[in-house]
């Protein structure tokens, strides 16, 4: 028999709510915790995941923050209708969880932008920009430095010419080889990164019509470079405080792109850290402790 005693260590006490919103007909899963009178932090993923990638931020937060992890349609938990039921492109995305956002009664907040998160999150920025408290940037580009790299030449390709043969190739960005290079490249030990990650992901990728589904909005990607300058002119003239915290090994978006945010913005704070894409698998702790004393710092003044 274990007998439990009192020790130094004190824990949040959160508990992890799993829901379901209805959008425009659409089933938006989403991950909440935390009181709802609180600050609230809008956690935005990156592809090819979902929610589940602040599962482990989330409940870190949620003794302080109402926090809320959103999926988009067609990952992780959400609808995912075919591409001939939905236009899959970032102005969509965006405008779905826009109205998420005034269906769950979100007055102000922060937003935390990842990978695709950053298309998605600037669009909301920049209808609403009275609603951004701040920004927490997570390897999410707003500047053409941060995709002027290998990774990004066949896509950019295919924004030039949507032809089968262009589309065809980048299916494998959507393997399970692929998606482990995602998690794994860039990182300092391996060993940390938990399997779960892409055992989550490559099955839902893997569903019927999904990679239909990806390589749209692998061509809709091309749609955001040209608001690059909305999006900066955006950061000037609002100065959201921002928290930077980027992974500087990774090879999709590199460190590259987060330097640019120097240029325009005034409050900012900014980490580079020694890991990849997929920064909270590895260094989860050290940015759950500068989200902590960022938000600390900006939303009690």
């Amino acid at each position: 028999m274990t007998t439990l005693r009192n020790t130094a260590i004190k824990l949040p006490i959160t508990q992890v709510l799993h829901r379901t919103v209805k959008i425009d007909g659409l089933d938006i899963f989403y991950r909440e915790d935390g009181p709802k009178a609180a600050p609230t932090v809008l956690l935005l993923h990156g592809f090819p995941t979902s929610s589940h990638m602040f599962r482990n931020l989330i409940p870190a937060l949620g003794d302080k923050y109402h926090v809320v992890a959103p999926d988009y349609p067609g990952f992780g938990n959400s609808s995912a209708p075919s591409v001939n039921e939905f236009d899959y492109t970032f102005d969509n995305l965006a405008n779905v969880i826009d109205k998420f956002t005034e269906k769950v009664g979100f007055k102000k907040y922060s937003i935390y932008l990842m990978d695709y998160g950053a298309p998605v999150g600037f669009r909301l920025a920049l209808k609403h920009p009275e609603r951004v408290q701040s920004l927490i940037v997570q390897n999410g580009n707003a500047y053409g430095e941060g995709i002027d790299n290998e990774f990004w030449k066949p896509i950019k390709e295919y924004w030039k010419d949507r032809n089968k043969d262009k589309g065809d190739g980048l299916r494998s960005l959507l393997t399970l080889d692929a998606t482990k290079w995602q998690y794994t490249a860039g990182v300092r030990n391996v060993e940390a990164i938990s399997p779960d990650t892409w055992g989550h992901v490559q099955p839902l990728l893997d569903r019927p019509g999904n990679q239909e589904i990806q390589l749209a909005l692998f061509f809709s990607y091309g749609s955001n470079p040209p608001l690059y300058p909305q999006w900066q002119e955006y950061l000037r003239k609002h100065q959201p405080p921002t928290l930077i915290v980027w992974g500087k090994n990774d090879p999709i978006f590199p460190a590259a792109g987060a330097f640019p945010y120097k240029r325009d913005l005034k409050n900012l704070e900014f980490h580079l850290l020694d890991t990849g894409h997929f920064a909270l698998e590895e260094d989860g702790v050290v940015i759950t402790t500068l989200i902590r004393e960022f938000l600390g710092k900006q939303l009690t003044k």
